[in-house]
């Protein structure tokens, strides 16, 4: 990936929302900051909604970020937690929709495989990986994982980004085995001969 970008990472919630910044310059990706948002002091939902989006809107006004990436509420069995959560998200998105950035969302499965390569990673293998791909010292790394989190979003759409796609877009599956049809017969090709006794 060639070019400049900052990317503001988001792990929403109504307790604790955890972010992180990165900077990537020429494929060379740089710790801008990461952090909570503690929510534990207010009682009221509606005074929790309003924090999220108003320490939202202070990252994007201070770092000035190009993108946000922001992790998918799960789905769980408490509707209620659900409902919160959903709704913590959707205040983040606003700020960011408030400022025009684009939002591209991605699955807590999918931000796992991303940094660690397996989707049923721990939190902490998550942090101690970002750690190591960010040289991190250890003495600055927050005891709250809600931050690694947000920060395992920014870093998780950088991956995207960085594909090498050889500067094409793909709208699906389809689109790519259109675009690369000889890269995709020999990868078939591949795939029968390794099927082989």
């Amino acid at each position: 990936m060639k070019g400049e970008v900052t990317i503001l990472g988001i792990d929403p919630g109504t307790t604790i929302m955890g972010y992180g910044l990165i900077h990537v310059k020429d494929n060379k990706v740089q710790l801008l900051a990461m952090g909570v948002l503690d929510l534990k002091k207010y009682k009221d939902h509606y005074t929790k909604l309003q924090r999220i989006f108003i320490r939202t809107l202070s990252l994007i006004d201070e770092f000035k970020p190009d993108t946000l990436a922001i992790e998918a509420p799960f789905f769980g069995k408490n509707v209620q937690s659900m409902l919160k959560l959903g709704r913590a998200q959707g205040v983040a998105m606003s700020a960011a929709l408030y400022r025009n950035l684009p939002i591209t969302e991605y699955a807590p499965l999918k931000i796992k495989m991303a940094i660690t390569g397996s989707g049923s990673a721990s939190k902490e293998q998550v942090a101690d990986m970002l750690r190591r791909f960010l040289n991190i010292p250890v003495e600055q790394m927050l005891p709250q994982l809600d931050a690694t989190d947000g920060l395992a979003a920014a870093y998780c759409h950088y991956l995207q980004m960085g594909r090498p796609t050889g500067g094409s877009e793909y709208k699906g599956w389809k689109d790519f085995a259109a675009k690369n049809a000889t890269r995709v017969r020999e990868t078939r090709k591949k795939t029968s001969e390794d099927d082989l006794p």
